[in-house]
């Protein structure tokens, strides 16, 4: 009964990430896809530093 209690954990752990790389796969793309990219995109641009202006020199009031 050890080669059972041996065998199980890396059974259940196969099993698992199969799920897990199937859940993957299957929520890339689809209908959404534009709408997730459009977000990213808009976080990532806000994300972002403002560019500096022509010349070098800042204005500080």
């Amino acid at each position: 009964m050890d080669y059972v209690s041996a065998l199980v954990p890396p059974t259940v752990m196969a099993i698992a990430f199969t799920f897990l790389i199937r859940t993957l796969i299957r929520s890339q793309g689809g209908v959404n896809k534009a709408k997730e990219d459009a977000v990213i995109d808009a976080a990532l641009s806000g994300a972002q530093p403002p560019a500096q202006r022509p010349g070098g020199t800042e204005h500080r009031v």
